[in-house]
């Protein structure tokens, strides 16, 4: 029985597809349904570096490029383009075994037969070759083919090699610049494998065996199980990284066990959430215990808790994993101890609430300098008394404090914290600190489960058994953004021990004002921290436009180190980032509509595309400009998607998405860095580096939700994070 395998370069082609082309693509393909292609023209060039490679007619215009192996009846769906360009795709590919490691790759032999004379030409005149010190037969143990040996021999210089990053397999290419970058063959040979082959390589590889290879490449070739498979494939493209899980995550993800706690980072669309997800439904499958998936905002839980009904469809393995914010799972413990749902102050309220005790205490203090002192000193370090304070390290605060200045700080925290409770009020970081309390002083009885707890089907607890945590597994994503107490309150829903603690991150994205060692928590993570390098979501000319937002300055990982984005690239290119200047909002906010409408006119679906703007006032204008332009828009934070109508909303609630295209507009001058959000420098010189550093992750973030295209506007002078960053 013939099988259909689909390539995720064909998804990302189809995805583009205006609707009336994807169904024809879908109508030709489905006859596999009928399990056979006896009903396709399968069109055989003559001219093609690959005898395997087929065409297949979709219509006048449109072609379906396919590869037919030799061995087993395996039909794989390549591309889907129009007539001239799938005949240029056909007639210039050639599929190859990597020898070494077994898995399927593709090279442009007419691009590669084109570059070889300016080769041979810059060779001639160079007498020092860029691999003269390696051999040729570490050159072929690292997976170079044989017939290409001659070529990379002609390399001179490491531009040639970056310039045949398009044109040589992919893990060949790796394996070059990982010996370019310093590497011996036996460490360029680790690199390879651990980020491109699931399992073991195999001892012997069948260079004829396309088949295999297929089968030990799902970073890029799927197959397909059934007619149900292939029309949840069809009718979801964009959410291939369902299908498409790149080795080096395959790897985390579906580990058995891991000892202890678990760190994996990476920079934007490294598929950190990705690998994620798939944890938390390996986990699910072993069945020792509930799964819970968390994360920062209620927004970005939603977002996984939809890919995860999208991932795992049997209805009994779901219910073992429970996704929820951090907020509202502290809001459900404080509430179940209280017998009532807390009250949360509101941020003017609390302002006023820090005014009146500084006066009270005799303090020239802004309420904003409170209010980060108790958030980030005394319920980061869960500090109770005075004495204790006086005593303490404020790490990450720059100002100093004499002891005198510390003991009115800590007279107007406590009059702040007794006029909350004289009022019932609460705020969301000292729920999650009373949250944490309240597991760790009071923990589960047994006879009422804390909220979200899970039994298992049949599963029921002994009589006499000691108190058990919530959860078995705790999955955080977004793990930069969460504050100490709230760690806290995690640590205590779980029981230490073998995968106990599944975190994912990014420094460099870190949005909100919380920093966090892990070894101070009592998170052990050495040995067990995983980085993530190649981005398979946003194009390498936005990467490299948008990385240049985060400035020169180094930035704190969640383990005490400075973490780097070094060797952080992306597989894709696409056309770099526009930049557009206009000279007031209502002409930035015209052209805004202008060019989401070109995009839907191209064939982008409306809620493929999103707008970000610094503040929910900027976000609601544009919303308003774009309903009055015939465009439909809903907010961001809307818990149900609308197909037709574009999303917007401000660039925190960016945090998690992603779009085909993304319009960052009114980053402008004293809108970008927001001026409330960054502390003065004569307040606190440290803190004020911070919080600039952080608008500049705000923007890095919002910019990187992009995958094929993305524009940036303002009116008037631009924000100093642009400067020098023209389109």
């Amino acid at each position: 029985m013939p099988k259909l395998a689909l390539s995720k370069d064909f998804l990302d082609e189809y995805d583009k597809l205006q609707k009336g082309v994807r169904k024809l693509v879908k109508a030709a393909i489905s006859k596999f349904r009928e399990h056979t292609f006896a009903g396709l023209h399968l069109e055989k060039l003559e001219s093609a570096a690959d005898p395997r490679v087929r065409i297949i007619r979709i219509d006048r215009f449109w072609r379906a490029v396919v590869l037919k192996p030799e061995r087993g009846d395996v039909y794989c769906m390549l591309a889907v383009l129009p007539h001239d360009e799938a005949i240029k795709y056909a007639t210039s590919r050639r599929f190859t075994v990597n020898q070494t490691l077994g898995i399927l790759e593709v090279r442009n032999e007419v691009a590669l037969d084109r570059l070889r004379p300016a080769l041979e030409a810059t060779a001639r005149s160079v007498p020092d070759r860029l691999f003269e010190r390696v051999t040729d037969a570490d050159l072929v143990r690292l997976g170079v083919d044989g017939d290409l040996l001659p070529l990379v021999r002609l390399l001179t210089d490491e531009a040639h090699l970056q310039a045949l990053e398009k044109v040589l397999p992919a893990a060949q290419h790796d394996a070059l610049i990982a010996l370019v970058s310093g590497m011996t063959v036996e460490e360029a040979l680790a690199e390879i494998s651990v980020s491109l082959v699931t399992e073991e390589a195999p001892r012997r590889v069948d260079p004829d065996d396309l088949v295999a290879a297929m089968e030990r490449t799902p970073g890029q070739i799927a197959f397909v199980s059934g007619s149900e498979d292939l029309d949840w494939i069809l009718e979801h493209p964009f959410a291939a990284w369902r299908v498409f899980l790149h080795p080096a995550q395959r790897k985390i993800a579906y580990r058995e066990s891991f000892s202890g706690p678990v760190q994996v980072t990476g920079g934007a669309g490294t598929g950190k959430t990705v690998t994620a997800l798939h944890r938390a439904k390996h986990l699910a499958a072993r069945g020792k215990g509930p799964v819970l998936v968390t994360t920062f905002t209620r927004t970005l839980a939603d977002a996984l808790a939809q890919q995860l009904d999208l991932l795992v469809e049997a209805p009994e393995l779901r219910e073992r994993i429970i996704v929820t914010h951090v907020d509202k799972l502290a809001n459900e413990i404080v509430s179940e101890h209280l017998g009532r749902h807390p009250k949360i102050i509101g941020e003017g309220e609390a302002e006023s609430f820090w005014n009146t005790a500084a006066r009270q205490a005799g303090l020239d203090r802004r309420a904003a300098f409170l209010q980060r002192e108790w958030e980030q000193v005394v319920l980061a370090q869960d500090i109770r008394d005075e004495q204790r304070y006086l005593t303490c390290r404020r790490h990450g605060r720059g100002s100093r404090l004499s002891a005198g200045d510390r003991r009115l700080i800590w007279q107007a925290i406590t009059a702040f914290t007794s006029r909350l409770r004289r009022a019932g009020y609460r705020t969301h970081r000292q729920i999650a600190d009373e949250a944490a309390r309240i597991l760790g002083e009071e923990p589960l009885s047994g006879k009422q489960p804390l909220p979200g707890e899970r039994l298992l089907p049949g599963e029921k607890p002994l009589p006499g058994e000691k108190p058990r945590k919530p959860y078995r597994h705790v999955i955080v994503d977004e793990a930069q953004d969460l504050h100490p107490a709230q760690w806290r309150m995690l640590c205590s829903l779980v029981e230490p021990g073998p995968d106990d603690l599944f975190l994912v991150g990014d420094p460099h994205q870190r949005i909100y004002d919380s920093r966090v060692s892990l070894g101070g928590l009592g998170i052990n993570v050495r040995g067990r921290s995983h980085r993530l390098k190649v981005s398979y979501r946003t194009t390498q000319e936005i990467l490299d436009w948008a990385i240049r937002l985060l400035g020169p300055d180094p930035v704190d990982s969640l383990i005490d180190e400075p973490d780097t984005l070094s060797g952080y690239r992306s597989t894709l290119h696409g056309r770099r980032p526009a930049v557009k200047e206009f000279a007031d909002r209502a002409a930035e906010l015209d052209a805004l509509c202008d060019q989401v409408r070109s995009w839907i006119d191209s064939g982008v679906e409306p809620h493929a595309i999103g707008v970000a703007t610094r503040t929910v006032q900027l976000a609601t204008a544009a919303g308003d400009a774009l309903r009055a332009a015939g465009i439909g828009s809903i907010p961001l934070a809307a818990t149900e998607v609308s197909p037709g109508s574009v999303r917007v909303g401000t660039m925190h609630r960016m945090k998690g998405l992603e779009f085909r295209c993304v319009a960052v507009v009114n980053v402008n001058e004293g809108v970008v860095p927001g001026p409330s959000a960054v502390t003065p420098a004569d307040e606190d010189a440290v803190t004020h580096r911070q919080d600039l550093q952080r608008e500049r992750c705000l923007l890095f973030v919002a910019c990187t939700r992009a995958r094929d295209a993305l524009y940036v506007s303002h009116n008037g002078r631009s924000s100093p994070f642009l400067g020098g960053l023209g389109g």
